[in-house]
């Protein structure tokens, strides 16, 4: 059996920062916030986290498509290195916001950038909950 717990999802970019959440449980991943990459960022997924009283972060990896870490991994390990106090787990994001952009276009309703983020953060966690 899985322990019930909140778990926040991060799609790390160089301008925004898509957020998502979820409990274990019940393993439905929702948009959460788009953060942008300011230099407040780690406190604003700090203060996200303590809202949702969250210890855990699944934190996308990107990988090219043979499946090797590329410029942008080490980015995205380099700042999930400042997120202390977490455990991180590393999910890989590959297509992640492709398919989060072409879901909103699915969808037919106008879409910004931080949709796509945040959306794409969702995917990251329910793929990772899928693993569970």
């Amino acid at each position: 059996m899985i322990a019930q717990e909140e778990v926040l999802a991060l799609d790390v970019g160089g301008k925004r920062i898509g957020v998502a959440r979820a409990n274990t449980v019940a393993r439905i991943p929702e948009p959460l916030a788009t953060i942008l990459v300011d230099g407040t960022e780690v406190e604003q997924i700090t203060e996200l986290a303590k809202a949702h009283d969250v210890t855990k972060l699944v934190v996308g990896l990107p990988r090219n498509q043979s499946g090797d870490e590329t410029a942008q991994s080490q980015l995205v390990r380099d700042f999930a290195a400042k997120l202390e106090g977490f455990e991180i787990i590393w999910q890989d994001e590959s297509l992640t916001s492709v398919n989060a952009e072409e879901i909103l276009q699915q969808s037919g309703k106008k879409f910004s950038k931080t949709d796509v983020d945040s959306l794409a953060a969702a995917q990251i966690l329910n793929d990772y909950l899928g693993s569970l």
